[in-house]
C-alpha cells in the first residue's frame, strides 16, 4: 500500500467511525414547557383533564418481528417467538387543548406515499425504501388528507423520536408549524445516518427549526426528566432514552382518564405485556428496557391509564368478573 492509499484508507476509516448527523436541519431549545418532577406528574395524573385525544391509523404495515421485539430475550425464547413479518400500524395522535388548540404526536404518512410515491420524501433513498417495504402498506388516513378534512389549524408536532416511520407524514405538516423532540437526537452522529440524512433533510425541508425539550434531572428519580408541556398539568413529556437518545413519551389528562403514548419505547402488545424491549430497531437495549419498565410501573400505579403503544393497540381489559384464565404466551 502506498502513502496515498494509506492516507485515503485512514481518512475513510475516521469518517466512518465519526458517522454523520441524522439531519442538518436547524435545532433550537424549546421555549414551550416547564420542568417538573415525576412526583408532580403522579400527583396530577388521575385528576380528569381538559384534553381530548384521538389516535389515527395512517397506514397498516408489516415489518420484521426481530426489529420490534428482542428475540434474544429469555422471555421471547421461552415463548417461541421467531423472525417473520409482524402486522403493525403507523399512527399519529391528535391532542386537542381548549385554549392551545390542535397538536399531533408523530406524523403518520404523507399523502404522496399513497398517491405519488415517487415524490414522497422517504422514497428518494433505495435503502429507506427497502426498509419501508411500501408494497406492504395499506394506506388508511394520510396526514394531509386528515388535516384537510378536519379544517383545524395545526399548532404543533410532538415527536416521540426521529425514526423515519415517525417522520413519514412531515411533508403534509403546514410550513412554519412548531416541531418538538427530545434533546440531542437530531445532530447525534452515527454511521447509519450516512444512509438516512438526505431523506430526513428532505422531509424537514422548509419546516420550522426543531425545538428540543429542555429536560432536567428528575428530583424524584422516577424518570430521566419530565416537562409540563402547556404549564397547566394537562400534557406531560417524559424523557425515556434508549430506543433513541431523544425518545420521549407523552401523557395526556382527559376527562376519561390519563392516556400514555409510549412511542417506540414499546412497539408491540406482546412486548408491553411481557416487559420485553424492541429488538434490532433500538439503539441501547439496557436503557430501552429500563425506560419500558418505568412506563409499565407508571401504568400499573394508575389502573385507569390507557396505554397507546408505538405500533400496535393493546386489547381492552376484560371486566374483572369476566376475565379469562391466563393463557400461555404465544407469538404476536
Amino acid at each position: 500500500m502506498n502513502d496515498l492509499e494509506r492516507f485515503f484508507g485512514v481518512s475513510l476509516a475516521a469518517l466512518l467511525a465519526a458517522g454523520c448527523a441524522l439531519t442538518s436541519h436547524a435545532v433550537q431549545p424549546s421555549s414551550l414547557g416547564t420542568v417538573r418532577s415525576g412526583a408532580e406528574l403522579e400527583a396530577a395524573v388521575d385528576q380528569p383533564g381538559p384534553l381530548t385525544v384521538e389516535t389515527v391509523v395512517s397506514t397498516d404495515w408489516a415489518v420484521d418481528r426481530g426489529g420490534l421485539i428482542n428475540l434474544d430475550s429469555p422471555k421471547a425464547k421461552a415463548a417461541g417467538l421467531t423472525e417473520g413479518d409482524e402486522p403493525i400500524e403507523v399512527y399519529f395522535h391528535a391532542i386537542r387543548h381548549p385554549t392551545q388548540g390542535l397538536f399531533i404526536i408523530d406524523t403518520g404518512v404523507e399523502v404522496a406515499m399513497r398517491d405519488r410515491p415517487d415524490e414522497a420524501a422517504l422514497m428518494q433513498s433505495a435503502v429507506v425504501k427497502r426498509y419501508l417495504h411500501p408494497e406492504k402498506m395499506k394506506f388508511t388516513a394520510p396526514l394531509g388528507e386528515w388535516l384537510r378534512a378536519k379544517g383545524e389549524k395545526l399548532q404543533g408536532v410532538l415527536f416521540t423520536h426521529l425514526h423515519t416511520d415517525h417522520l413519514s407524514g412531515l411533508r403534509d405538516v403546514p410550513r412554519g408549524t412548531p416541531l418538538y423532540n427530545g434533546p440531542g437526537e437530531a445532530h447525534e452522529r452515527a454511521l447509519v445516518n450516512f444512509f438516512l440524512s438526505d431523506v430526513v433533510d428532505s422531509a424537514f425541508e422548509g419546516q420550522a427549526p426543531l425545538s428540543e425539550w429542555q429536560f432536567a434531572a428528575d428530583p424524584s428519580g422516577q424518570f430521566a426528566g419530565v416537562i409540563d408541556v402547556f404549564g397547566d398539568g394537562s400534557l406531560w413529556a417524559i424523557s425515556v432514552p434508549g430506543h433513541t437518545s431523544g425518545s420521549t413519551a407523552y401523557l395526556a389528562r382527559t376527562e376519561a382518564g390519563p392516556v400514555l403514548f409510549t412511542g417506540d419505547t414499546c412497539h408491540t402488545r406482546w412486548g408491553w405485556e411481557n416487559g420485553v424491549e424492541p429488538g434490532g430497531f433500538t439503539a441501547d437495549h439496557a436503557k430501552n428496557l429500563e425506560a419500558l419498565e418505568k412506563l409499565r410501573a407508571l401504568a400499573a400505579r394508575h389502573p385507569s391509564m390507557q396505554v397507546r403503544l408505538g405500533h400496535q393497540a393493546l386489547a381492552p381489559a376484560a371486566p374483572a368478573a369476566q376475565a379469562a384464565p391466563s393463557a400461555p404466551a404465544a407469538a404476536p
